[in-house]
């Protein structure tokens, strides 16, 4: 029988043990460029655009919206996030191919704009506005466009701001439609089924300044939620009867005929496919799965597909050294081959992530970078000076208010541009 030494096996260990590290060794990721965006390059470089852009693909948005209004239930409406949307263009074309008039806007100085170049507008208010707010609303107001403001709905959370908006529509002279929130297992605020709900809705029907236009339950939570022990399923099911809870209440205030013309709006982006049927919820609110960052990568959301980008020159590319490290750029590059080489890009320090060319990620140790942002690749990388890089927003509503006009792009070339909303909270 053959007999191993001591040094023998402690040397056998140690191979062992290197080849496992070996073996966990990063593989490159880089390598030939996808023909879609080198078709996008083309079309930016052909408009002369070198600066960094948000893109929209029109053919993918418009594949989306489609996708979008095809799994709604008979009878169930399309309300746009405006802010997930930010800009009139946009909004325009969207409610053009899905055939809508509803928005969600979710501060004033986006209610304003959309009041003024979309009067005809229902414009359901997506989060509880401080009454100081609404007041610069209706000061701001041009006169020709007073008549929007009756087809504003104000979102109402709490007993407090429901007087104070009582107030505020005896001071300008108008009835105001209210919209109540309540809380569907979000815990963001709102009411719940209870007193202080039967007495907001008590309050309203009695009111020759206030009338109750519907109920606003919001439910982001429920993707989150585990599957297992069929904790998501339950907690769907609570939400859906905390709001039939408020529409027996409603119809206890308001009477049962009433009930069912009331905007029950529900949902967003990624819960929409939830509601197979208005028992609930007669509209769905939703924008973000349009354009698809990549924060909505989810199960239910994979029907869509992403329809935006943001689009950066390249400035410097070259192979990877690291300031003050320089004798570590070697060790760095053989044991992670996707350090091998460099690129600074025009800006930076956005919240996406690089898509194109494939293998590219953020430096750790530089750092981020607003300014000349360096992104780090393999020995396939395929880019050099005045390319572009293209990354994927990771959410929709800050990230496209940060390039300017949009770029639209379609059939190979850059076809409009679109301004964005000023930014605001």
């Amino acid at each position: 029988m053959l007999k191993l030494s001591r040094r023998h096996m402690i040397a056998g260990g140690a191979g062992l043990a290197g080849l496992a590290v070996l073996a966990n060794r990063p593989s490159d990721k880089s390598g030939p460029r996808d023909p879609y965006f080198v078709s996008l390059q083309k079309a930016l470089t052909d408009a002369g655009i070198a600066t960094p852009t948000l893109v929209i693909d029109r053919a993918r948005l418009n594949a989306n919206i489609d996708t979008l209004m095809g799994h709604l239930p008979p009878g169930m409406g399309y309300r746009i996030v405006a802010k997930s949307l930010p800009s009139l263009d946009l909004i325009a074309h969207i409610r053009d191919r899905a055939g809508t008039d509803r928005l969600m806007t979710f501060n004033q100085p986006m209610l304003n704009t959309l009041s003024a170049h979309m009067p005809d507008a229902s414009q359901l208010v997506g989060k509880p506005l401080p009454v100081v707010a609404a007041k610069t609303y209706f000061r701001l107001l041009s006169p020709q466009n007073v008549a929007a403001s009756d087809q504003v709905q104000w979102l109402i959370d709490t007993p407090t701001r429901l007087a104070q908006y009582a107030d505020l529509s005896k001071a300008v002279g108008r009835p105001f439609q209210v919209n109540i929130e309540i809380d569907v297992g979000l815990h963001r605020g709102g009411f719940v089924p209870g007193p202080d709900l039967a007495a907001a809705l008590r309050t309203i029907a009695d009111s020759r300044h206030l009338k109750l236009a519907g109920f606003m339950g919001y439910e982001p939570h429920l993707p989150s939620l585990p599957t297992a022990f069929g904790w998501r399923a339950a907690a769907k099911q609570k939400a859906w009867e905390i709001y039939r809870q408020c529409l027996r209440l409603a119809a206890d205030a308001e009477g049962v005929e009433r009930v069912p013309g009331l905007t029950r709006n529900a949902a967003g982006s990624p819960t929409y496919r939830y509601y197979q049927d208005t028992e609930i919820a007669n509209e769905i609110a939703a924008g973000s799965c349009l354009v698809k960052p990549a924060h909505f990568d989810t199960e239910l959301l994979e029907p869509h597909v992403p329809a935006s980008f943001i689009a950066t020159p390249v400035i410097k590319a070259s192979p990877t050294q690291m300031p003050g490290l320089e004798f570590l750029d070697g060790i760095k590059r053989f044991w992670d081959p996707n350090t091998q080489r460099t690129v600074f890009i025009y800006g930076g320090h956005w919240l996406a992530d690089p898509v194109d060319p494939p293998g590219l990620a953020y430096n750790p140790t530089f750092g981020r970078s607003s300014n000349q942002e360096m992104l780090n690749g393999g020995a396939q990388l395929d880019i050099a000076p005045d390319g572009f890089v293209f990354l994927r927003p990771q959410q929709s509503e800050a990230v496209f208010l940060q390039f300017g006009d949009i770029a639209v792009f379609d059939d190979g070339a850059i076809v409009d541009r679109w301004p964005v909303f000023e930014a605001s909270a």
